[in-house]
């Protein structure tokens, strides 16, 4: 077979390594052919290709982002997108797709099935917050990065005796900010499942204080206060429908600064996060969900989605994978709680 590989939506660490283990296992094993569509669902509904060979993967394994490179381009807003898809894939002679994303991407993909396409998923977010799978790859090595920014933030806020504020990446689930948090002995971690009381995280940066210790609060970028907004950048909406959060973690400084009376930073990590060498978790879970995706492929068992459930790779429907996000249960939340203020 001709099999065309994409990776969609925001990069993450990873990548690479799924796509070398599509290719290495797919020519060495099957006898496949390999053509990677640039730039997301870009890539063919444009007719956007690259070779894509064993040359090609070489080298890429510790790579962070993609070589294909990525977009939020949804094609079922775009004018016949369904159509000059599937002629830009019979041009190329393309029999299947292997789409490597989030749930943008993969709801697309699922749709994609549904009219005829034969597609299967691969489940990428450092957000962690697809459904139907323990953990998706670039999840550890971002929590791995916030974690070492917090270690590093506690010396400084506690030379200057100063609250540090840590904004996370998390749009509707607060993975990232519950591990990260937890990891690097935050104070107070807020998460978007539960909208919180600006003057209780004041109580605890103010009971932290009076421990002779300066504290560092977590706040995933889609973290609400009680009765509150989600703060954004500006109003503009993507082709998913999506607004650009940001702003969360400097509201949350200035309000806990005028309340405490004590000076109050932020530290927003944002796509550092995404950026540089996968940890050795995610490099053998994407490699892993690679190798098993080719073999989906190989089996013509289309409109499935790869899977980590326990320490098994398993096979499940895109529909089901795609169906509502996986946010942070409230009784993980009480877990961090313990160590609030503290």
């Amino acid at each position: 077979m001709r099999i065309g590989v994409l990776t969609g939506g925001g990069d993450c660490p990873g990548l690479n390594a799924v796509i070398r283990a599509v290719v290495r296992k797919g020519v060495a094993s099957y006898g496949h052919e390999f053509v990677g569509f640039r730039d997301g669902w870009k890539g063919p509904l444009e007719g956007l290709s690259r070779p894509l060979g064993i040359a090609e993967v070489r080298g890429i394994l510790p790579r962070g982002g993609t070589i294909l490179g990525s977009s939020r381009t949804n094609p079922f807003k775009i004018e016949n997108g369904v159509e000059r898809i599937k002629e830009n894939l019979a041009a190329q002679g393309v029999d299947a797709l292997i789409a490597i994303g989030g749930e943008d991407t993969l709801g697309v993909a699922t749709k994609l099935h549904e009219l005829g396409v034969n597609v299967i998923g691969v489940p990428k977010t450092i957000d962690n917050d697809l459904g139907a799978t323990d953990y998706t790859f670039g999840f550890d090595t971002a929590v791995n990065i916030a974690m070492e920014a917090i270690d590093r933030l506690h010396t400084t806020a506690e030379s200057h005796h100063r609250t540090l504020v840590v904004e996370v990446m998390g749009r509707h689930a607060g993975w990232i900010a519950l591990h990260a948090g937890l990891a690097g002995g935050a104070n107070v971690i807020l998460l978007p499942e539960r909208q919180f009381d600006v003057e209780q995280v004041a109580g605890y940066v103010e009971k932290r204080f009076q421990h002779q210790y300066a504290p560092i609060v977590v706040v995933a970028e889609g973290a609400q206060p009680l009765e509150g907004q989600m703060v954004l950048q500006n109003q503009e909406l993507d082709s998913f429908g999506h607004v650009r959060l940001g702003g969360i973690g400097q509201w949350l400084a200035e309000q806990l600064e005028a309340k405490t009376g004590k000076e109050a930073r932020t530290v927003v990590l944002g796509h550092i996060q995404r950026g540089g060498t996968p940890t050795a978790f995610d490099r053998v879970l994407a490699t892993r969900l690679g190798l098993q995706a080719i073999d989906a492929v190989h089996e013509g068992d289309w409109g499935k989605m790869v899977a980590m459930q326990s320490t098994d790779i398993v096979r499940v429907p895109l529909a089901e994978a795609t169906r509502e996000l996986k946010t942070v249960p409230l009784e993980r939340y009480a877990e961090a709680e313990v160590f609030f203020g503290s």
